[in-house]
Parts: structure tokens; C-alpha cells; sequence
């Protein structure tokens, strides 16, 4: 019989340590004298205690390792407990949102997408402001941990590429994740703290810099404010841009930096097909631009290069209405959301490595049309690209563009328009945040949608982070049967 109690102990704790991060808000509460803090209290009982009690019930169920079945359910039980606990504080304090607006905004949280459904963010109290930095930052790191143990050994998407980069998993999933975690962890930290300080260097409060910290380094885009980005200093900006660009890289290349080699940083073909990517964006909306306006001021090209990295890195950052630029860049905001960053990162989206391999292996076709009797096989990195790891990346291609079309329906069907409907269906499945148009773009939010609507985008948001396939293998039949 298939046994939940491993899965049950690993979410039940979580959902308990999730309850006990709630006390850092109400803190805030206090200080400020609101009696906002009674919210938090509440929401941080209920939270630890049916989180404590789950893990109690199934602690003699703990083992060593999980099956691949029971990291399956693992890996999308806790992105969908999570967010359910998670948006606590959103129904009963002063939002009073509706159930479908707060577990949108903590999924949204949760999975570093960025899109909201909070206006008037300039008057919430700062408990709230510090909640939804808090879930970006919790769900940055954990997708990293995802990414670098989960993924990998359960072969998703061509993840499997790097099972055996940097750490060891198999057959050791949850020890390995532990070990992991602690490694990450720190690095992490010392990324927030450092970007929080140059939050503070360039003019912004003590707060506003802590808040924007974790949900920069965790690339997920919640903002303090409704003008997102765009009333910060220039410096701010710059900054903001360095650590989007930071948090976008492999993190498993910090922890062998730490370990006392930048080798295999500076050689990995990931970063530097990354670097180059952003680079071209640049310079080619930069030009168009100019073109555009005859302007190539430094503020120009400091929105061009802030709003650029940030829907490239899925952050969801706005410094400008990148939809008055002209068709052409509305155009390549939406190519350049379903880029992403490397693998092991806390960026999201389609990222970079599946675009390499898709190219080897188009470019081995070709080679192998003009030479038929020759051998001709993909590489990456200079080591040939297993066959089943070509295959998982094509399926995940195939998989990304047919559920972005069936969401893409599903939103029309609701009443949307169809920029709203895809641009909005790209936004959640790839986790970028802003869609396009009016009503979702930068300059807009998800609130006006119908609950329909936000159901449909909340689901996506959980099958794009975890790669497609970790969710839809558990709603087969044969993945229930013994």
C-alpha cells in the first residue's frame, strides 16, 4: 500500500516551521502599536498547531529515503499546503480577502511569481508588507532545494543532467536535501544581507530595504509599493539589477565557491549563454529606443536594463510602463519571460539549459541531414547528451506549449481578451508576474479578474514552478495504483 506518512511528517513540519515565521510580523505589529498583531497570532496557532499534530501522527512513518512516488507527492503537497496556510493572514486580517485573493496571493508568493491582487499597498500595515516578502523568500530558496535534489531524481524536464553536479542524491533524497539546505541557506542569507545594504546605500529605510531584499534575491517581484520599482533611487535600481542577475545563477556555483573554486562558475556554458542573452535584450530594446524616441539618456537605458533583467529573471519588477515602448518591445517582454535563468536558481520560466539542448539537438539533425552515414551527437558542455535526457527536455517543450494553450483558452473563456488571456497565462505558468495589456500589465494587477480566473492562474503558478511534470504525474491513474 502506498505509505503517506514520510510525505505527511516532511509537509507537517514545514507547515509548523511556516506558523512559527508568522511571529515576525506580528513582532512588527507590536512595535508599530497596531493591533494588527492579534491576526498573525491567530493565524500562527492555527498554522503550527495542525502542522505539529500532522507531523505527529506520521513521525513512525519516517525513513531514510522516499520512493520516487512519495517525492512526487512531496514536491507539489507542500507548494499546494503551503499556500493554503500561507494566506491566513490575508482572509482574517485587514484585507479581508476572499478565499480565492488571498491563496492567490500566497501562491503567488510562495512560487516567486510576483503577480498580485493587493492594491493600496502604500497603506497596508507593514506586518503584511513583511508577510508577502517573507513567502517570496521562503519559496526562493525552497525551489532552489527543489531544483537541485527533487527535479534531478525524479528526471523532470532534463534535470536529470545535473544529478550528479555538485551533490550526490540518489537513493539519499531527504538526508541530501538537509545537507543541501544548510549550504544554500547560508549563501542566501549573505546575498539578502548584502542586497538589503545596498538597498540602504542607496537611500532606501531600513524596512523597505530588508523587504525588498528577500523578494529580490528570491526573484519574485512583491513590491512595498504600488509603483513597484519605479520610486526608488537610480543607485537602487542598479543594484537591484546586479543581485536579479545573481540570484539567476546556479547557486550550486556559489557553494563550490565557497568550497575555494570559481572554476567551474567561470566556465559553466549555462552563465555565460545567460549573460549573453541579457546582453543582445539590452542592446536591442536600448536601439529601439533611440529609434523610437531619439533619446538614449541614462535614464532611458536604466529602464531598458532594470525592466529587462527583471521579467528576464521572472522577478516581476517595474521601474516604467514598458507597454507605451511600442509594439516591438511588448513584443519581446513576452519572448523574453519565457527565457528565464539557469537551473539551480531561483529565477523560473522555461530556463536557459533546455534552450541549449534544444539547439544541439537541432543542430545534430541538420548535421545528420547532410551527412547521412555520419555520427552525429548532441553535446552539451562537451559530454554527449544522454538520449533520455534529450527526450524529458522535448516533452517538457511539448507539455509548456500545450498547457499555456489550454490555459490561454481557459482564461478566454472566463472574458478575458486575448493579450490579457495569454499574456496572463504566460505570466503564471513561466512565474514572471506582470502579464500585458491594461488590466495585468505593469502598470496594472490581477484583482479585476473573475475567481475563476485567479483558480486557473493560482494552478498554473504551481505547475510552472515545479516543472509541469511533477504535478501532472500525480494526477494519473496509474500513479495511485499499488
Amino acid at each position: 500500500m502506498f505509505d503517506l506518512r514520510p510525505v505527511g511528517y516532511v509537509i507537517g513540519l514545514l507547515v509548523a516551521f511556516l506558523g512559527v515565521t508568522m511571529l515576525a510580523p506580528m513582532a512588527v505589529d507590536l512595535r508599530d502599536g497596531h493591533e494588527h498583531w492579534v491576526v498573525f497570532l491567530e493565524s500562527a496557532v492555527i498554522t503550527s498547531l495542525t502542522g505539529g499534530l500532522v507531523a505527529l501522527a506520521c513521525q513512525n512513518g519516517l525513513r531514510q529515503g522516499l520512493t520516487i512516488r512519495q517525492t512526487f507527492l512531496l514536491t507539489t503537497g507542500v507548494w499546494l499546503a503551503l499556500p493554503l496556510f500561507g494566506a491566513l493572514p490575508f482572509v482574517l486580517g485587514v484585507l479581508n480577502a476572499e478565499p480565492v485573493d488571498a491563496f492567490f496571493e500566497a501562491m503567488s508568493g510562495l512560487t516567486t511569481t510576483g503577480a498580485t491582487v493587493v492594491s493600496g499597498l502604500d497603506d497596508l500595515p507593514r506586518s503584511l508588507l513583511l508577510w508577502r516578502g517573507l513567502l517570496q523568500w521562503f519559496g526562493g530558496v525552497g525551489i532552489i532545494v527543489v531544483a537541485m535534489v527533487f527535479l534531478p531524481e525524479l528526471r523532470i524536464g532534463g534535470m536529470q543532467i545535473f544529478k550528479s553536479e555538485g551533490f550526490d542524491t540518489f537513493g539519499k533524497i531527504l538526508p541530501r536535501a538537509t545537507e543541501i539546505s544548510s549550504r544554500i541557506s547560508v549563501i542566501y542569507v549573505g546575498l539578502t544581507l548584502a542586497c538589503a545594504i545596498a538597498y540602504m546605500i542607496g537611500g532606501m529605510g531600513r524596512f523597505d530595504a530588508v523587504v525588498h531584499a528577500m523578494t529580490t534575491v528570491a526573484t519574485g517581484g512583491f513590491a512595498n509599493y504600488d509603483s513597484s520599482f519605479g520610486g526608488f533611487s537610480p543607485f537602487a535600481q542598479y543594484a537591484c539589477t546586479v543581485f536579479m542577475l545573481l540570484a539567476a545563477l546556479p547557486f550550486v556555483r556559489y557553494v563550490q565557491m565557497l568550497a575555494g573554486t570559481a572554476q567551474p562558475l567561470l566556465r559553466d556554458s549555462q552563465v555565460r549563454s545567460f549573460f549573453i542573452t541579457a546582453i543582445v535584450l539590452v542592446i536591442a530594446l536600448t536601439l529601439w529606443r533611440l529609434n523610437d524616441t531619439g533619446d538614449i539618456s541614462e535614464a532611458h537605458f536604466r529602464e531598458v536594463l532594470f525592466n529587462t533583467v527583471s521579467i528576464l529573471t521572472g522577478t516581476g519588477y517595474a521601474s516604467a510602463d514598458y507597454m507605451l515602448w511600442g509594439s516591438f518591445a511588448v513584443t519581446l517582454f513576452f519572448i523574453i519571460g519565457l527565457i528565464g535563468g539557469c537551473a539551480g536558481s531561483t529565477a523560473c520560466s522555461i530556463k536557459i539549459f533546455r534552450y541549449q539542448l534544444l539547439i544541439a539537438s537541432v543542430k545534430s539533425q541538420i548535421r545528420r541531414i547532410h551527412s547521412p552515414n555520419g555520427m552525429f551527437a548532441p553535446r552539451y558542455e562537451g559530454r554527449t547528451i544522454p538520449e533520455e535526457v534529450l527526450s524529458s527536455v522535448m516533452s517538457f517543450f511539448v507539455y509548456f506549449i500545450v498547457t499555456l494553450g489550454v490555459i490561454s483558452v481557459a482564461l478566454g473563456l472566463t472574458g478575458l481578451d486575448f493579450t490579457t488571456s495569454v499574456s496572463g497565462a504566460a505570466a503564471a505558468l513561466a512565474n514572471i508576474g506582470p502579464g500585458l495589456g491594461d488590466k495585468i500589465g505593469p502598470s496594472g494587477n490581477f484583482a479585476g479578474l473573475t475567481d475563476t480566473a485567479k483558480w486557473i492562474l493560482a494552478a498554473a503558478m504551481l505547475i510552472g514552478r515545479l516543472e509541469l511534470m511533477a504535478v501532472y504525474a500525480i494526477l494519473t491513474v496509474k500513479f495511485w495504483r499499488d
